[in-house]
């Protein structure tokens, strides 16, 4: 999620702010709550999950704390949200639960198959190519694994608003934003079936 300079998007002043706001280890709304809610129909008892833009750890805290994931493995593009990330979850004593990769944009750095549960919440607006994204995640999933996600949609597939590019550029990040139907095509084409995505 940083620029093509190699500047940071989330650095610690962003993080400070964010945290004040969403709560120690959270970058959007909701906290574990919203954590909750997305898990809520997903037996994730000793499974292995990847945590798609894991950000300051707190979501993958939660997943292991809260809903007994055997073993979180959390992604994200940028150094200081892992430093973190990594800080918050050894004062947890969870370093063994959880572990964290820094990966550039594209391919995840992952053999097929190699979780149970694929999730994200409010990160995959980040990323463009949602066609690619999908591809990717159905890839890494192990066969009748599960994808469970949330993030930020637009209702169509144009260009935003004016006063929705005020605020991008106001808060300085990189959006990627896509309708609900653009999500859903994209994983159709990776291969998820029909009847596998539901809006909550």
């Amino acid at each position: 999620m940083g620029d093509a300079r190699g500047a940071e998007l989330y650095h610690g002043q962003m993080l400070a702010m964010l945290q004040a706001v969403w709560g120690e280890g959270f970058l959007s709304p909701g906290g574990p709550e919203e954590v909750a809610r997305l898990v809520a129909d997903a037996d994730l008892k000793g499974v292995s999950v990847l945590d798609i833009g894991c950000g300051a750890g707190g979501i993958d805290l939660a997943l292991v704390r809260h809903h007994g994931a055997g073993y979180v493995t959390g992604l994200d593009v940028e150094d200081t949200v892992l430093a973190c990330a990594r800080e918050l979850i050894a004062r947890a004593q969870l370093s063994a639960r959880i572990g964290l990769v820094k990966a550039a944009p594209g391919p995840l750095p992952f053999p097929p198959g190699s979780f149970e549960v694929v999730f994200s919440k409010d990160s995959l607006v980040h990323i463009a190519d949602k066609h690619a994204l999908m591809a990717e995640v159905f890839r890494v999933l192990k066969p009748g694994g599960r994808f469970i996600a949330s993030d930020w949609l637009i209702g169509h597939d144009g260009a935003p608003s004016a006063a929705m590019a005020a605020y991008i550029e106001a808060e300085g990040l990189e959006f990627g934003m896509a309708s609900a139907a653009r999500y859903v095509e994209a994983m159709r084409r990776a291969g998820f079936g029909a009847g596998a995505w539901a809006a909550a």
